[in-house]
């Protein structure tokens, strides 16, 4: 990608003039602006973006982009995605979906297009509900959560965004809360960064459904100390005082305290994103105390689009066809006379 532009960028370039129709305090306008403040910051010329949806309140985000997209088909973006990806290569392709989008009715898709490493950037929006629909059960709601469509306690353990990400061979997988607006601007731009598939995952609180689903984690009194945000090559330390960490004891991360039983930060675990082996990365995504947010897993690997071209490079070489005319008098012919 030409990351040489004439101009420089504003967030205000890349806002549509159509009117932002979302719930009052939804998370989602946090992501929008997040976005639109990292577009600038990613070097990428406005006219080479595109954002493809599929069906859900997330999906009505192309429409607030001042760039190039789709409002497409239910679960089927990451396909429409991977198309538009192929077929004009130099593009920054952005798929925009939410947990029922993406991992019920896309489930195929979205697990297939992490698989392959297309070179695209997905941002999830997971509220835990279906909120266009207003209000029902989707795959990451709790064992119990009362909804629209279980009115007694959904039954159905839900779908973990990384767990099924890193299972399906994700090479990028980031987290973060959807009112941490400085720290997601700046994933994003990492993420377009990435050659491959990123999945940005965005706890996003619906206000209308589900209000306060991701509080434990989030809340502005409690993030520092039930939030660990991890860097590539620094110690895995959170908490207000910066005096708790993770170790690594048997098959399980433990939480210590720095100062306590001999306990020093060369004692913490040092995240390294980029090892191919994602098993310290499965552990951290399925850590629920403290919830893991950040870039946890960057393995650079040969992507989709490489091995697609380079496939076809070699055939090319081997064939003994170079023109259409080759191929139509190669065999027996015939003159009509």
């Amino acid at each position: 990608m030409d990351a040489t532009i004439e101009k420089k960028y504003t967030f205000k370039d890349f806002a549509s003039d159509q009117e932002v129709r979302w719930c009052p305090g939804c998370d989602d306008y946090v992501i929008l602006r997040a976005m639109q403040k990292a577009l600038p910051e990613m070097g990428v010329k406005k006219e080479d973006v595109v954002f493809i949806s599929g069906i859900g309140c997330s999906s009505r985000f192309p429409y607030y982009m001042d760039t190039y997209g789709m409002h497409s088909i239910h679960g089927r973006a990451p396909a429409i995605a991977t198309g538009t990806k192929l077929a004009n290569p130099n593009l920054s392709v952005w798929v925009i979906t939410g947990d029922g989008d993406s991992m019920a009715i896309g489930g195929n898709h979205f697990i297939h297009v992490l698989r392959r490493n297309v070179d695209l950037n997905i941002v999830l929006f997971n509220n835990e509900i279906y909120g266009l629909t207003k209000g029902q059960f989707s795959p990451t709601s709790l064992v119990g959560q009362k909804t629209k469509s279980s009115p007694y306690g959904n039954t159905q353990p839900p779908f973990s965004a990384g767990e099924l990400a890193i299972g399906a061979q994700a090479r990028f997988f980031a987290r973060i809360g959807g009112n941490t607006p400085k720290e997601m601007t700046q994933i994003f731009i990492e993420a377009e960064k990435f050659e491959g598939t990123s999945l940005i995952e965005v706890m996003q609180n619906c206000p209308i459904f589900n209000d306060g689903c991701y509080n434990e984690f989030t809340d502005k009194a409690v993030r520092e100390d039930k939030q660990l945000f991890v860097e590539h090559g620094k110690p895995m330390v959170f908490g207000k005082e910066r005096d708790k960490g993770l170790v690594l004891k048997g098959l399980k991360l433990e939480v210590v305290t720095i100062g306590e039983n001999g306990i020093t930060e060369d004692d913490i675990l040092v995240h390294d994103a980029k090892e191919q082996d994602p098993t310290l990365h499965q552990m951290l995504v399925r850590l629920h105390y403290p919830k893991v947010t950040g870039i946890i897993r960057s393995y650079n690997d040969v992507t989709f689009d490489e091995r697609m071209n380079n496939q076809i490079k070699e055939v090319k070489m081997k064939s003994d066809f170079h023109y259409t005319d080759d191929l139509f008098f190669s065999g027996d012919t015939y003159e009509v006379k």
